[in-house]
């Protein structure tokens, strides 16, 4: 967020785009806690959430420290 506001114009483009993909991220996957998918174990569907979950954090600490 600092960069955004303090940085050097390239620097504030890209931290806008993380911003942004964070924001869209968490929409996303609040959207799919709170109305899982029919016909899937519980168990199997909460896995996979969080491994997906991690992967794009992952991806998005990748992008900060870039």
């Amino acid at each position: 967020m600092a960069v955004s506001l303090y940085g050097p114009e390239n620097d504030k483009e890209n931290a806008e785009a993380v911003l942004s993909s964070i924001v869209k991220m968490e929409d996303h996957y609040i959207k799919r806690i709170s109305h899982p998918e029919p016909g899937i174990p519980a168990k199997k569907y909460y896995k996979d959430l969080r491994e997906k979950f991690s992967s794009q954090v992952n991806e998005i600490l990748d992008q900060i420290n870039s």
